[in-house]
């Protein structure tokens, strides 16, 4: 009997602004399409966890939630450390991204510290990031929303992408890698505009458990919507259609 993929959402509500929480969503279905059953478990407390995790998704939040997050987040350390440490893929974005790194540091001078899982930390920008992003990467182009009041340092050397419109990261780079970590900016919910990236993370657990991954016949059309969503936005910024 083939196993399912169990697609972790981590704090759906509390970090599911723009979105975002979706993410686990349009991996299961991909999973499904390619013919490999796939179902999301819901996690709002450490004792939610299943037993194993496939994938791993943490939307983003307001930053009114930060420290209530952060201190649920921090029950589930181990777990986190553990899963990366092991190669599941993880998705992370916004707040749920900063939640993980060294601290975020805020407009009036304080720190909310982190869980210290990537390097790196959450810093004010001169004004907030409010519009469309478009970002090169190998997984290809990546076109989302971006609405942060902070950049981020110290993921210099392992960036998700460069940035060709937008500010992401700050710097020309958007994002972060470390190994099957991916932490983004990007709102949409990503992996619905994206399917190069949610691919990625699909080949990436599978992968682990020995088997291979082919994007399935429905993806097809559905691929196709996707990109006609990023053309109109990258023509409109000055880049050239896919």
């Amino acid at each position: 009997m083939t196993t399912a993929l169990t697609i972790v959402s981590l704090l759906p509500e509390l970090l599911g602004t723009n979105g975002d929480a979706a993410n686990a969503r349009v991996l299961a279905q991909r999973s499904r399409w390619a013919g490999i059953d796939a179902h999301v478990v819901d996690v709002r407390t450490v004792d939610d966890l299943p037993e194993r995790a496939d994938a791993v998704v943490i939307g983003s939040g307001s930053d009114s939630d930060l420290v209530t997050a952060r201190d649920i987040l921090a029950t589930m350390t181990g777990h986190l450390r553990t899963w990366t440490t092991e190669g599941v893929p993880v998705l992370a974005v916004g707040t749920g991204w900063e939640l993980l790194s060294w601290g975020i540091e805020l407009a009036d001078g304080s720190v909310i510290e982190g869980l210290g899982i990537v390097a790196g930390r959450a810093v004010p920008l001169a004004a907030r990031a409010t519009d469309d992003v478009i970002v090169a990467t190998k997984h290809g182009r990546l076109v989302g929303f971006e609405n942060h009041a902070r950049g981020y340092v110290g993921a210099e050397a392992s960036p998700l992408g460069r940035v060709e419109s937008g500010t992401g990261n700050g710097g020309g780079l958007e994002g972060l890698v470390m190994g099957n970590l991916v932490g983004t900016h990007l709102h949409g919910p990503v992996l619905a505009r994206n399917p190069g990236l949610a691919d990625h993370l699909l080949r990436s657990a599978l992968a682990r458990l020995g088997r291979a991954y082919t994007p399935g016949a429905h993806t097809v059309a559905v691929d196709e919507i996707a990109r006609a969503a990023r053309n109109p936005i990258a023509v409109r910024l000055g880049l050239t259609a896919e």
